[in-house]
């Protein structure tokens, strides 16, 4: 499964990088991800969707540690978790509690929304 995620992500950023250097639509961008991904609403397009979102999530988490000057271990420390634990968050080999999520970012010092769509 490791794989066909990083094989994914590959081919969004070669389609990312492609749309944004050569100025191409929102719909192009669509029609593509519906070729090398799958359709919307199919189940392999859902679920390429919701490892990006949790991958996105734990590349911020990331970025607000170490914007911080915060090792692993010094987050892990100030919310009780093992350095472990937020290697795991942050590289998306995990699911994650809400509350989990909830503390970390109230120790970096940051809001979370959550929204329902």
């Amino acid at each position: 499964q490791y794989k066909e995620i990083t094989k994914m992500k590959d081919i969004l950023t070669k389609l990312y990088v492609k749309h944004n250097t050569k100025g191409k639509t929102y719909a192009e961008f669509e029609r593509d991800m519906d070729r090398d991904i799958g359709k919307k609403e199919t189940a392999k397009r859902k679920q390429f969707e919701e490892d990006l979102r949790l991958d996105l999530l734990g590349s911020s988490i990331r970025s607000l540690r170490e914007e911080q000057n915060l090792s692993q271990e010094d987050l892990g420390n100030l919310i009780g978790v093992k350095k472990a634990q937020i290697s795991k968050l942050e590289n998306n080999f995990t699911d994650v509690r809400v509350g989990t999520l909830l503390r970390v970012f109230k120790a970096l010092k940051k809001e979370i929304k959550i929204s329902f769509i």
